[in-house]
């Protein structure tokens, strides 16, 4: 009985691994080819063979490191709600003298603004609200009253390669319990996470973060990366890294034995498929996840408040959170164009995903993250 296994139950674990396994690959192999053949279809992949590019340099952030200064800073007092929020009020485009760091930041304009933090000067969307912190002082967050329809998770999950590479910190797994998700959701409000392709990861979320903040399972998704040309990114059967990510779909139940509220709400929800594929040439930034607005917008109401927690950018209409919140901001990855210079006729998007910007922005991820919305398959 090594490792606290009898052989019986350590045969059955296996089958089960394999099982599920097989499952999943053939999910993810005749999803993505589907999908892939669609694409090409429409002229969103390359014929061609792919050429090997590197990552763009990332822009040296010292937000965690200004975040852990932060500390230093007195508790947000709980009778002080009112001044837990700042609007930011720009002049030519432009603002500085703002308080990031113990207030949600909000830009109610309809264009973006941009500010300066210790020199460094980052763009904010239109209609975005940000904090930048770490879990020590996320209050002001839960202060700000509003509880929110979705829920978008990537948490910085521990592993030994990330341990060596240094590239972003991490978090154990248990620390993760400490966010305040029943305090931000609203009720059947949809939490989804991004998990990593260890099975502990994903045991844990399913089996014990979910049932700890009153969340249940409603299913599993998976993020296929493809190169332009409409192949893995890496062999589906390598045993290193796999070329895809997994998404954990839930819905907040609030207390678990509140069986009277649940029902109430069961009927009026829309059903979360099984199984659907996201399929997408990952963003050139390192780790930078596709957007799930498009995707996700089915599942939510019109006027849904939407929030993203461990966030290193901003969405146009949405909360973020995070101690690296304005990581890909910066205005290095932007092209800042004059108003006057857009033509009328891309002044709108028919992805939603995509904003419309006061200057106009574009990034060296954008065909990735900004450009065609991505595709599912049930």
């Amino acid at each position: 009985t090594s490792y606290g296994f009898s052989m019986n139950e350590y045969s059955i674990h296996l089958r089960y691994t394999l099982v599920t396994y097989s499952l999943k690959r053939s999910v993810v192999l005749e999803g993505t080819k589907s999908l892939v053949d669609s694409a090409r279809s429409l002229g969103y992949l390359n014929s061609a063979t792919d050429t090997v590019k590197e990552p763009l340099p990332s822009q040296e952030c010292s937000l965690a490191a200004l975040s852990e200064m932060a500390k230093e800073l007195p508790l947000v007092d709980d009778d002080e709600h009112e001044e837990c929020v700042q609007i930011l009020v720009a002049e030519d485009g432009r603002t500085s003298h703002v308080d990031l760091f113990s207030r949600v930041t909000e830009n109610r304009a309809d264009w973006a603004t941009v500010v300066t933090l210790m020199g460094e000067e980052y763009v904010i969307p239109p209609h975005t609200a940000f904090l930048l912190s770490d879990f020590t002082r996320i209050q002001p967050l839960v202060h700000y009253e509003r509880r929110f329809d979705l829920i978008v998770m990537d948490p910085p999950w521990e592993n030994k390669s990330v341990k060596r590479s240094r590239r972003y910190s991490s978090l154990p797994s248990s620390q993760l319990k400490r966010l305040p998700i029943p305090l931000l959701a609203s009720m059947n409000c949809l939490v989804v996470t991004w998990v990593t392709n260890r099975p502990s990861h994903l045991r844990f979320v399913r089996d014990e973060l979910y049932p700890h903040w009153g969340v249940e399972v409603v299913a599993e998704w998976f993020w296929v990366k493809v190169t332009t040309s409409g192949q893995f990114v890496f062999p589906l059967d390598s045993h290193h890294k796999k070329p895809y990510e997994v998404l954990v779909l839930g819905r907040y139940r609030s207390a678990a034995d509140d069986t009277t509220r649940f029902e109430m709400f069961e009927t009026s929800e829309v059903p979360v498929e099984d199984q659907r594929l996201v399929v997408s040439v990952p963003s050139a930034l390192h780790s930078q996840k596709p957007s799930l607005s498009e995707v996700l917008k089915p599942y939510i109401g019109a006027e849904a408040k939407c929030l993203e927690l461990f966030a290193r950018s901003l969405q146009p209409g949405w909360t973020s959170w995070g101690n690296e919140v304005l990581k890909f901001q910066h205005t290095s990855y932007f092209t800042l164009t004059p108003t006057d210079d857009v033509p009328k006729d891309e002044a709108a998007d028919d992805c939603t995903d995509k904003p419309t910007l006061t200057p106009v922005l574009s990034s060296p991820g954008e065909s990735s993250r900004h450009g065609h919305c991505p595709t599912t398959v049930d």
